[in-house]
C-alpha cells in the first residue's frame, strides 16, 4: 500500500482545510486509516483514525469536535475534515495505515504517506 497526503496550506486561526490521503495498492478498504501529526520541536502526535468500514473513529482529546476523519472506500482516499483551525494544528500531518483496528500507537501503522504541511496563523 502506498499513500500519498495532499490538501495542507496556510490558513487564518479559525479557518478550515481538508487534507486527502489517497491510497494505491489493493486491499485499502480493509485497512485501518489514521492521521498523525508532528510540530517542529515534538514528538509525532496521533490526530484520529477510522476503521476499513467507518463503523468506528476516534479523535485525540485535542481536535474532538473539531476535526472529523472519513473515508470514501471506492476511492480508496480518506480524508480529515479540519475546522475550527488554532495555531498549535501547525504540524507536517502524516497519514497512515494498517491492517488491525483503530489504534493510536504509530509504530502499530506499517504504511506512512509522506507528510503535508498545515499552516494555522494567528
Amino acid at each position: 500500500v502506498q499513500l500519498q497526503a495532499s490538501g495542507g496550506g496556510l490558513v487564518q486561526a479559525g479557518g478550515s482545510l481538508r487534507l486527502s490521503c489517497a491510497a494505491s495498492g489493493r486491499a485499502f478498504s480493509s485497512y485501518t486509516a489514521g492521521w498523525f501529526r508532528q510540530a517542529p520541536g515534538k514528538e509525532r502526535e496521533f490526530v484520529a483514525a477510522i476503521n476499513w468500514s467507518a463503523s468506528t473513529t476516534y479523535y485525540a482529546d485535542s481536535v474532538e469536535g473539531r476535526f472529523t476523519i472519513s473515508r470514501d472506500n471506492a476511492r480508496n482516499t480518506v480524508y480529515l475534515q479540519m475546522t475550527s483551525l488554532e495555531p498549535e494544528d501547525t504540524a507536517l500531518y502524516y497519514c497512515a495505515a494498517h491492517r488491525s483496528g483503530v489504534v493510536v500507537v504509530s509504530t502499530r501503522y506499517d504504511y506512512w504517506g509522506q507528510g503535508t504541511l498545515v499552516t494555522v496563523s494567528s
